[in-house]
């Protein structure tokens, strides 16, 4: 390889974080067409992950410097959500021993698909990937920054984590694991909370979030204005033959209502 080559995989090196994915339109952004691309391939300088993503030679990358790639080069608004995000930010002590994180969760907009590289790339640990589209066009709203070593992903912040939880159930999460996280998130911030629930558009998720938040009497409750709220009309239910809660217009789970 000659010494200009060298020099521009140097600088691209430099501009990397270590652990992450680069994708071939940021490459090109640097200057590295398909022809340079393939000669650094051949030149042990980078290794290919799937069609037009990369990592460094011989570097050990997770899901998360695949999230990198898509947050940071590709602009999409997927995040780790729901369970993850609050294990990520140390509240794992709101889940139990027998509720332990088995994948991943992503979170993205609706229709927003995961580039072919990403979800067919083995990232050693299941990926469980929710395109809900449950704020609309606040898909940015309620995350946050989380360290990744060299790099940052974005995360939702526990508030937003806890909505996407009660977006789960019934289908994907039990309504007891929920009931068990949401019990211990006595810290949220009611602000956030306001923003949020106004701007979701799921009613089931509203209605399941603040009948669990009620029912274990959380303090920051009280500083919410439910009137801005959209509620919906109708009944809700996440389960046959369960306990109606009247004010939320909700079935759940009778097992779990100690009624």
């Amino acid at each position: 390889m000659d010494r200009q080559k060298s020099s521009k995989i140097n600088n691209i090196l430099k501009k990397w974080p270590k652990g992450s994915i680069a994708v071939y339109n940021w490459l090109r952004a640097q200057g590295v067409y398909h022809q340079l691309a393939d000669t650094y391939v051949k030149g042990s300088w980078l290794e290919r992950v799937g069609r037009g993503a990369f990592k460094r030679s011989g570097d050990v990358v997770d899901w998360r410097g695949g999230l990198y790639a898509l947050q940071t080069l590709l602009k999409m608004s997927v995040h780790a959500g729901s369970k993850t995000a609050l294990e990520l930010q140390g509240r794992a002590h709101y889940v139990s021993v027998n509720m332990k994180q088995h994948s991943i969760v992503l979170f993205g907009g609706k229709n927003e698909k995961l580039p072919a590289w990403f979800s067919k790339h083995d990232w050693k640990v299941k990926i469980r990937y929710v395109m809900s589209g449950i704020f609309g066009d606040n898909k940015f709203i309620g995350l946050t920054d989380h360290s990744a070593g060299d790099y940052q992903i974005k995360v939702s912040s526990p508030e937003r984590a806890a909505l996407e939880l009660c977006y789960d159930v019934p289908f994907k999460k039990p309504f007891d694991e929920v009931d068990y996280i949401i019990a211990g998130l006595t810290t949220l911030r009611p602000q956030l909370i306001q923003s949020l629930l106004e701007k979701c558009r799921s009613v089931k998720t509203k209605r399941v979030f603040m009948y669990l938040a009620e029912k274990h009497k959380h303090l920051w409750v009280n500083k919410l204005d439910l009137g801005n709220v959209d509620f919906g009309r109708g009944k809700r239910a996440l389960c046959k033959n369960g306990h109606y809660d009247k004010k939320y217009k909700i079935v759940v789970p009778k097992e779990e209502t100690n009624l």
